[in-house]
Order: structure tokens, then C-alpha cells, then sequence
């Protein structure tokens, strides 16, 4: 993607890796911004890899800016057997733009750097309706506390109070910084269980949150699992090819 100058964020889990919540995946997960020249860019790079769209939708603009993801799989020897997945849309999530200003580059030890969601977009990306990602949500975000907890700064501080799924640790963090706890009530509510140590009430209210986030990206996903569906009934097997 680099190689080819493609505008493109590694997101899903091998980002986590990155963020130091190890998670196996075959996958790649990329965020790209949705227009003609950097998928002209990101043709090349898939034509590079021998990668052939596998699934429903086709790669095509009007369904990448609609909030659907594209799948690729790689035919190149290696990386083989590789699945892409393309998003540049998704739920709870700023404009491509904002997300590359934010994001996260990481050098790995060939030289080689790749570009990241940042880790509070990559938390916002995960809030879906999936099983796997809410377990991956709390990895993430205390893995980052316990790296930064003894000299915060006040925007790690604000991420965990927001973020943070734990109570134990939520009452830590609480402890430690009641001042910006009280600033982050009116935006988080259940940080007043944290703050008065009802553990059991703030387990409860954890989950509450989550089935709420699950909740609103089922109904996100509706329209577009019915456009899905005509997709299917419209298409043959194999996916039209191309932007």
C-alpha cells in the first residue's frame, strides 16, 4: 500500500497487535479514503498482490462511501491466501480525513512504516455487534493504561475515563484523578458508581453501555444488509471486478 502511495490506515487485528492486545488474524483490515485517485492507487496495489474481489459488495465508490466494506483475497505467493477487507465508512467514526491527521505511525524493524488508526479511533471502530470485539476493547484500552498510568497526560487521562471497561480498574483511575472523573460525568454517567465504589452497580452499568453500542450498530447495519441481500439476488457468483 505504501509502495504504491495508497491512503490507507491499518485498522482490526493486526492493529491491536501494534497496540499491544495480540490478536491472530489472517486478515487486513484497511480504513481508505474514498475517491478516484487513491483507488486507482489501491487497484494497482491489489493487482500487485494478485488480489481478486471474493464477496459481495463489488469495488465500487458508491458502496465504500454507503458504509460497506470490500473483501479481497491475495493470490501472491506471499501472501497467499491473504484476505483485504476495504472500509471508508464506518459507524461512530470521523471522516477519513480527521482519522488520518490522528493517526498512528509505526516504524517496524525492516525501516518499513505503517500507518494506524489511531488507538482511540481503533477503540470507536470496534464497537460493533461482534462477539470478539468487545474482549479486544477492554485489551486494549487497559494495555495502554498500564503503560502510561504512572505519568499520564490529560488526554490519556480523558481516554481511559471514556473508555476504560473494568471496573476495578475504573475505580482506580478514579482514585487517582477525581477532578477530571467530575468533568467526564455529564459524558459518562456511570463514572458516579466509580467514583462512590458500587462495583457490583458498575459491572451492571459496564454491560448496559455495551448492549446499548451492539444495539445501535445492529441498527446501522440493517439498511445495509438489505441492500446486501439485493446485491446477491442482482449479482452472479463471482463479483464484477474493477472500480
Amino acid at each position: 500500500m505504501r509502495a504504491h502511495r495508497v491512503r490507507a490506515l491499518l485498522m482490526g487485528g493486526q492493529a491491536c497487535v501494534f497496540y499491544g492486545a495480540a490478536e491472530f488474524s489472517r486478515d487486513t483490515d484497511l480504513a481508505i479514503v474514498a475517491d478516484a485517485a487513491n483507488l486507482a492507487r489501491l487497484r494497482k496495489a491489489l493487482g500487485e498482490l494478485q488480489a481478486e474481489p471474493i464477496a459481495i459488495p463489488p469495488p465500487a465508490l458508491k458502496f465504500l462511501r454507503r458504509g460497506h466494506a470490500v473483501h479481497f483475497r491475495c493470490r501472491h505467493p506471499e501472501a497467499l491466501r491473504m484476505r483485504v477487507d476495504v472500509m471508508s465508512k464506518m459507524r461512530g467514526v470521523d471522516s477519513f480525513e480527521k482519522l488520518w491527521r490522528r493517526r498512528t505511525t509505526i516504524a517496524l524493524p525492516d525501516g518499513t512504516k505503517c500507518d494506524l488508526l489511531s488507538l482511540p479511533d481503533l477503540v470507536l471502530a470496534k464497537k460493533t455487534q461482534r462477539d470478539k470485539d468487545w474482549p479486544m476493547i477492554r485489551r486494549l484500552v487497559e494495555a495502554h493504561y498500564f503503560q502510561n498510568r504512572l505519568k499520564p497526560n490529560p488526554a490519556q487521562i480523558r481516554f481511559w475515563l471514556k473508555e476504560l471497561r473494568t471496573s476495578e480498574i475504573l475505580m482506580e483511575l478514579v482514585r487517582r484523578h477525581p477532578v477530571a472523573c467530575r468533568r467526564g460525568l455529564s459524558t459518562r454517567p456511570l463514572l458516579a458508581l466509580a467514583m462512590a465504589g458500587k462495583r457490583e452497580e458498575l459491572q451492571r452499568a459496564l454491560q448496559a453501555e455495551e448492549s446499548a453500542e451492539r444495539e445501535q450498530d445492529r441498527q446501522y447495519w440493517l439498511p445495509l444488509k438489505v441492500e446486501l441481500e439485493k446485491l446477491r439476488l442482482g449479482f452472479s457468483r463471482k463479483p464484477e471486478s474493477g472500480f
